[in-house]
């Protein structure tokens, strides 16, 4: 959202000029933009007192203006506190000049996104590393297994996503139906259209929806909770009682949602053939009983398998990335929101990925 830094009221006799927001060198280049937009055709009242920061470079621009305005008519300046005040006879005295905010060539900036990115995939490694060492210690310790805390995510991650998983499903298995309605009934083929739904949900639809509604819901859930500890210092306290937070935090939200979302793929296929059945009924006015007999026809056991066999991958990556940036957040708030929107969006376009090579995998091997 793009803010204001200055706005006016004509008098008149007078023009009343209010300054606002931060006045730092951040926001110089907006700030001078405003400056040269005001034309004063008669004295001014510069109010300071909405202005919420000022360092050196907001002074130095006020004076600048200041000056400039003070050549062609009477200016009084109000609403300044002791430490602008101060800093504004300062600066006057040492005459320093208005500091420029450099600008970023493109491949300056092409070049620092690069290193961003090859740092954030090193630290993401070591993040891995220190995970598999803990799934290690945990295979070699079961009793260090938080059970409980892994129950309580897996109600949290699974239980309560029931609903929102089960009618993205449905309406998705309908969409279908209905979309392959019209191009089959083209052919006089209305009963494929079970084959269609069937065999695309339980493979394909039904793993991939689940995972991105999880990625969206408990990812970021993840992160913010984290992030949350981080920022109160939680973690920090936790590092210096001894306690390990990769066996604390990390772990049970791992294991909970492996467990929870195998199970979830396999109520969104129901769901989702349940949408697919009704929508048949509705458009091409094939019965249940027929739509049935048929999915007992062409659906294979395998492709349940097969779209079983992602949940587990798609969780562990889902946790492991909204736990690892819950640990990227910094000591602010602003910072958590960063890293909840990178978690959300960096575990949907891993889901998309894998689920990519699963096809690949599954085609080279004629599965």
């Amino acid at each position: 959202m793009k803010r204001e830094f200055l706005s006016y009221i004509e008098f008149d006799d007078y023009i009343e000029l209010r300054a606002s927001n931060e006045w730092t060198l951040s926001s110089i280049t907006q700030i001078e933009k405003e400056l040269k937009k005001i034309k004063p055709t008669k004295s001014l009242l510069w109010d300071l007192s909405d202005i919420s920061e000022f360092d050196s470079a907001g002074v130095l621009i006020f004076m600048e203006y200041l000056d400039k305005f003070r050549l062609s008519f009477s200016v009084e300046v109000k609403g300044y506190n002791t430490r602008q005040e101060e800093m504004y006879n300062l600066l006057r005295d040492t005459n320093l000049e208005i500091p420029q905010v450099a600008t970023k060539s493109l491949f300056r900036s092409i070049g620092e996104n690069t290193i961003d990115i090859y740092r954030d995939i090193v630290e993401f490694i070591n993040f891995l590393g220190y995970l598999f060492y803990s799934i290690y210690h945990s295979i070699l310790h079961p009793k260090d297994i938080r059970i409980k805390e892994t129950v309580y995510h897996i109600h949290q991650s699974g239980l309560n996503a029931l609903i929102i998983i089960g009618m993205t499903a449905f309406l998705v298995g309908m969409v279908i139906a209905y979309q392959g309605s019209v191009q089959l009934a083209k052919f006089g083929a209305d009963i494929f259209i079970v084959d269609t739904i069937g065999i695309s949900i339980t493979r394909e639809l039904a793993p991939m929806i689940t995972a991105i509604v999880i990625a969206g819901r408990s990812g970021s859930a993840y992160t913010a909770e984290i992030g949350a500890m981080k920022i109160t210092e939680e973690i920090s306290a936790m590092r210096t009682m001894g306690f390990d937070p990769y066996l604390f935090l990390v772990l049970p939200r791992v294991f909970a949602l492996m467990v929870a979302l195998p199970l979830l793929i396999f109520f969104a296929d129901i769901m989702g053939i349940f949408g697919g059945m009704v929508a048949s009924n509705l458009q091409l006015g094939i019965s249940y009983a027929q739509f049935i007999d048929r999915l007992y026809e062409v659906l294979e056991v395998k492709h349940y398998i097969l779209g079983m066999i992602k949940g587990p991958v798609f969780a562990f990556i889902i946790a492991t990335i909204g736990c690892y940036r819950g640990f990227g957040v910094s000591n602010n708030t602003q910072s958590l929101g960063l890293q909840t929107t990178a978690s959300v969006v960096n575990g949907i376009f891993l889901v998309i990925a894998f689920d990519a090579l699963f096809s690949v995998i599954f085609t080279k091997f004629g599965l």
